[in-house]
Parts: C-alpha cells; sequence; structure tokens
C-alpha cells in the first residue's frame, strides 16, 4: 500500500462524486433513531406491562406510546423481543 501525504488524500477525496442524497438522509437520520430504538428496549426491559403490550400487538402499541411506527423500527424491536 503507498502511503500518501495528506494533501494527496484530499486532493484524492475532493475528486470523489458527492454521496447520493439518500445515503446523506439516513446518516442524518440515523443516531435519532437508534435512541428511539434504544429508549423503546430500555422501558420495555423496564416496565413489565409495556413488554407485554409490546409483545402483543407492537405497531398499536408504539402509536398508542406516540413512536411512530415505521417499518425499520417495528423490524429491529421484533428482531429483538423475538
Amino acid at each position: 500500500m503507498s502511503a500518501y501525504d495528506e494533501d494527496t488524500l484530499s486532493e484524492l477525496i475532493a475528486a470523489l462524486p458527492p454521496a447520493p442524497e439518500a445515503w446523506v438522509r439516513a446518516a442524518q437520520e440515523l443516531p435519532l433513531a437508534r435512541a428511539e430504538l434504544d429508549e423503546i428496549v430500555a422501558r420495555a426491559e423496564a416496565d413489565a406491562e409495556f413488554r407485554t403490550a409490546l409483545i402483543a400487538d407492537l405497531e398499536a402499541t408504539l402509536a398508542r406510546e406516540g413512536y411512530e411506527p415505521e417499518r425499520p423500527l417495528v423490524d429491529e424491536l421484533r428482531r429483538r423481543f423475538a
């Protein structure tokens, strides 16, 4: 592997095309989504009634509690509570 100095690396990076907009948007949304997921899991671990409701009807419980039951969130919660 060749050794490049900072200037050469910066030139090479600048020559790359911009990241697709969907990638940028996903990268911006990921920390919030992860925090929301961690919050739901922590709450389910601490609250047996909430955990039982999630297992019984995940989407309805999320909506009732003020969470958006979007597909990635629902899929990850199903995986964790399986």
